[in-house]
Formats: C-alpha cells, structure tokens, sequence
C-alpha cells in the first residue's frame, strides 16, 4: 500500500479513535498517528499481516504512543511543578547544604568535645540526621535498637530523635549566647 494511501485510508480514523478513547487532545492524537504511519512506511517489515489486520496494528501502535506522550506530559508537569515549589520555597543551593554539613560537623565535633554527647551511638545518629536521614529504620540500626518490635522501634526512635534534636538546639543556643 502506497504511503499517501495509508494516511489517507488510516489517519482520520486513528485520531478520531485516540481522541474519543484515550480523551487526547487533536494534537497528541495526530502527532501520535503521523508518527505510527511514519514509522511503519519506514519499516514496513515490522508488521507482521498474519497478527492481525494493519490497521489494528496502526491502531494499538497510536494508542501506546498517545500514552508514552501523555505520561510523558504528566511527568515533566510534575517536575516543573516541583521546581517551582522547590524555588517557591527557598530550597537550599548544594552549595548551602554543603554549608550545613560543615556547620553542623563542627556542632557534632563541639559536642564531643564539651563531653555533651557522650554515646557513640548518639553521635552516629545525629550525624544521620543532620544530613537528612528520615529512614526509621537507619536510625534504629546507628541507636542500636534495630532488634526492638516495629511499633516499639518506631516510637523509641522518635524519642531518641527528639532527645537529640532538643539536646542541639539547646547546645546550639548555649553557643551562640556564649559567642555573641
């Protein structure tokens, strides 16, 4: 079949089709239908006629290029809507966050040395936490209560999470009042 036979006899269908099932806009459904047809003028060899008819496989060939197209779409929405709130929201340069795990190196090494932070076991998990760590079960492992029961583990973690945190921000206050 001749190449304009094939737009012709096939691409109005498709779209239409693509349009009423899969709810894609004109657009994406002809983008993916004129693609489809390319790709088989291209390689005709691919459609195999004892698999069914050509204008199936034309048709579920445009489907699954519409919802490649579409989720494509929706991901990079996704990204860009992250970005914006990342950007909306002040979200740290690496540059910063570099700043941080320096500072906060420092906090640690402050505290050892003032005798504040005494286990080594606390000192593992602060430093987990301060570069970001949310994993109860990281946690868990650097407290030495991995062996705990799930729901127990979950709240002993939470108190040794907010007993640290509260531990270097008072440690934090101390200081700055000390150096101001």
């Amino acid at each position: 079949m001749a190449s304009t036979d094939v737009f012709m006899t096939y691409m109005d269908r498709i779209v239409k089709i693509l349009m009423q099932r899969l709810g894609c806009d004109e657009d994406a459904a002809h983008d993916s239908t004129v693609e489809v047809i390319f790709t088989y003028i291209h390689r005709p060899a691919r459609y195999d006629p004892d698999k069914g008819r050509l204008f199936s496989y034309l048709m579920q060939a445009a489907k699954h290029r519409a919802l490649d197209k579409r989720r494509a779409a929706d991901a990079r929405a996704r990204r860009d809507q992250k970005y914006g709130s990342d950007v909306e929201h002040g979200t740290r340069t690496p540059k910063e966050a570099l700043e941080d795990l320096v500072e906060a190196r420092l906090a640690m090494n402050r505290l050892v040395e003032r005798h504040i932070l005494k286990s080594e076991r606390d000192w593992e998990a602060l430093r987990l936490i301060l570069v970001g760590e949310r994993s109860t079960e990281r946690l868990a492992e650097a407290l030495g209560l991995a062996s705990l029961p799930r729901e127990e583990l979950k709240r002993a973690v939470k108190r040794h999470r907010d007993r640290l945190m509260k531990l270097l921000e008072r440690f934090g206050k101390e200081d700055s009042d000390g150096q101001s």
